[in-house]
């Protein structure tokens, strides 16, 4: 009986009318978010939003729009392996070297006092970066390298012009890696963090809109239907939801407002394109540089070939 009790207690407590409320009217809503989908509601009877809130609207759509779009692309400077032509096969590699340094590290480690000869441990491969301006760099040293070693007439020069050039692509390389860094951090991010708040806010008030005019739509319909007993509970019911259309609505104005007010957007483009400049800037430098310097020697082998 004492538990019975509790239960009863338990259930006076809640609010049973007011969750009953909610569900008739997200149920009526339904219905007449469907009645108007399948043609089956006039015009005429469908409440027209304010024209500012609907230019609002259109604003704010494109809003989203150019920042998905630009997402899209951009998204690639997340990981510094988006023009790495040969990421795959080295990653293998890689991960063979790394796996036979862990079994032999183990085995050092575990052999030791044992009649079992315990292998020297080997030290694991310093990460290289997987950017194309680090493997242009790398081939060009091996290139030279591989030049510089040999004694062929006139491989000296080429030798050093490789060399030069490898030089370059070093200085481009590093340069890329400060400017994905830039990017990530001084775009991406807060790029990212106005399409997921702000922007994201606003559409939810804009749907909080769309509810409560389906809401008052369907309050209309229902007072128009009703019995005259039930006219003026049918009414009331019209007023609130009105109440509630034009309290939301502000709302949602002024959410919308403050998103497309936002200079954080123009600010976050500027330091895309001012990474990217940067960036181009030094490569342009460096290339500069290299280019004099093999183009003095392409001369000279010029004319000593002829």
């Amino acid at each position: 009986m004492e538990g019975w009790n509790k239960i009863s207690s338990g259930l006076a407590g809640l609010n049973l009318g007011q969750s009953a409320n909610k569900l008739a009217k997200g149920f009526q809503s339904s219905v007449q978010a469907t009645k108007e989908r399948l043609g089956q509601v006039a015009p005429e009877e469908i409440t027209e939003l304010p024209q500012e809130y609907k230019d609002l609207e259109a604003r704010v759509d494109a809003l989203r729009a150019a920042h998905l779009a630009l997402l899209k692309v951009t998204k690639v400077y997340e990981s510094e392996t988006y023009d790495y032509p040969t990421q795959i096969q080295e990653s293998l590699t890689e991960l063979g070297t790394t796996i036979g340094h862990g079994i032999t590290t183990f085995a050092a480690a575990n052999l030791k006092g044992t009649a079992l000869p315990a292998p020297s441990p080997t030290q694991p491969n310093t990460p290289q970066h997987k950017t194309l301006p680090h493997a242009i760099g790398r081939a060009a040293t091996n290139a030279a390298t591989a030049i510089q070693t040999s004694a062929g007439t006139g491989h000296d020069k080429l030798g050093k012009a490789l060399e030069t050039y490898a030089g370059a692509w070093e200085k481009i390389a590093d340069a890329r890696v400060e400017h994905d860094g830039a990017i990530r951090e001084r775009f991406l991010h807060p790029w990212q963090t106005t399409l997921s708040t702000s922007i994201n806010v606003a559409m939810k008030a804009r749907q909080a809109v769309r509810v409560s005019r389906l809401e008052l739509d369907a309050a209309k319909q229902t007072l128009k239907n009703a019995s005259q007993a039930k006219q003026e509970a049918a009414r009331l019911e019209v007023e609130n939801a009105e109440d509630d259309l034009v309290q939301k609505t502000e709302v949602a104005i002024t959410l919308m407002k403050t998103v497309l007010e936002n200079p954080e957007p123009l600010k976050n483009l500027n330091e895309l394109a001012k990474a990217q400049l940067m960036f181009y800037a030094s490569a342009a430098e460096a290339l500069s540089s290299a280019q004099g310097e093999i183009e003095e020697l392409s001369v000279a082998a010029e004319g000593e070939y002829r």
